[in-house]
């Protein structure tokens, strides 16, 4: 496995190579940190006896992403760069999870939503040999696994949907948000029938689960984000990035808000990267892929255990 990993890491980056892309380096411990609803990133504190005097403000995290940093190197010039990443997140284990996991991550300008699908589906062509993805809406992947319109249907409808479908309700569900009852029926409905005959590429998701993502123009109850799935897997997350600062410092407070509700704790809503998008964020397309869940794909892995040389209760 050690070696299937080493073969498609070279491959990767021989990938990127020839279209270009600059390797870097950012860092895994930050004072910034990505600001995401349902994010449980780890934060840490030197051990120097002082723990308790620790102030709002001093805190670093390791990283679920280098996302921040990257963005700020296109910020300061750079124009196509790409990394392989340890990311971390405070999540159990399970087949899919590790709290520490090989991300790769990557960045270009000039790029647009097409663009970045178009990128997307040669890696996973050239390095899993499973054929060419196929793109889908995320409407019409509601509309043929659902039968119903994710975008105008009320979350009455939703609930009727998860009921005909025998969706089994999570006891901590909030029972009137939209996207809540979207997620579950993705995860229960439609994930797993995605990229079982081939690639599949969902895209142009509600505006509300934009993340770092814009939204389309013209069409502004859609975000211009786009997910690879194989035999039901996510594997890559990608947005035609947001570069405007102020939507990013709104977006930041409302999800504050909605981890209040939720009962998690706030996270910092200031960072270098908007600093960063202030200066001048170029348009750009950006790509995040789960390597350890792209070699499950690629050798038929079923555990993200067998895949890793030490998974976390080995580590």
């Amino acid at each position: 496995m050690l070696q299937a990993r080493a073969a498609l890491l070279r491959a990767l980056r021989r990938f990127f190579d020839v279209r270009g892309f600059l390797e870097v380096e950012t860092p895994c411990l930050s004072r910034d940190i990505v600001v995401e609803r349902h994010l449980r990133p780890w934060r840490a504190h030197p051990l120097d006896g002082r723990e308790n005097e620790a102030k709002q403000g001093d805190d670093w995290w390791l990283q679920s992403s280098p996302e921040f940093a990257m963005k700020r190197l296109l910020a300061a010039g750079a124009t196509a760069i790409f990394q392989v990443s340890h990311a971390f997140r405070a999540e159990e284990s399970g087949r899919l999870h590790n709290p520490e996991f090989t991300l790769v991550e990557w960045y270009r300008i000039d790029d647009d939503l097409e663009d970045g699908m178009l990128l997307l589906g040669q890696l996973c062509e050239e390095l899993l040999g499973k054929g060419a993805a196929s793109p889908v809406s995320y409407a019409d992947a509601f509309q043929r696994y659902v039968s119903l319109d994710p975008h105008q249907a009320s979350v009455e409808d939703l609930r009727e949907a998860a009921r005909k479908f025998d969706v089994s309700i999570p006891p901590s569900m909030s029972m009137g948000d939209k996207d809540e009852w979207l997620n579950l029926l993705l995860a229960e409905l439609v994930e797993p029938k995605l990229g079982q005959e081939q690639p599949t590429i969902l895209f142009d998701y509600p505006a509300s689960q934009a993340a770092l993502a814009r939204r389309r123009q013209g069409k502004p109850w859609l975000a211009e984000r786009f997910e690879l799935y194989v035999d039901g897997v996510e594997l890559a997350n990608g947005y035609h990035e947001l570069c405007n600062a102020e939507e990013l410092r709104r977006r930041n407070a409302t999800v504050n808000t909605q981890r209040a509700s939720d009962g998690d704790s706030s996270l910092p809503e200031e960072s270098r990267l908007l600093a960063a998008m202030e200066h001048g964020l170029p348009p750009c397309t950006g790509v995040a892929l789960g390597f350890d869940r792209f070699v499950m794909a690629a050798t038929g892995a079923k555990s993200i255990r067998e895949v890793l040389a030490f998974p976390a209760d080995r580590a």
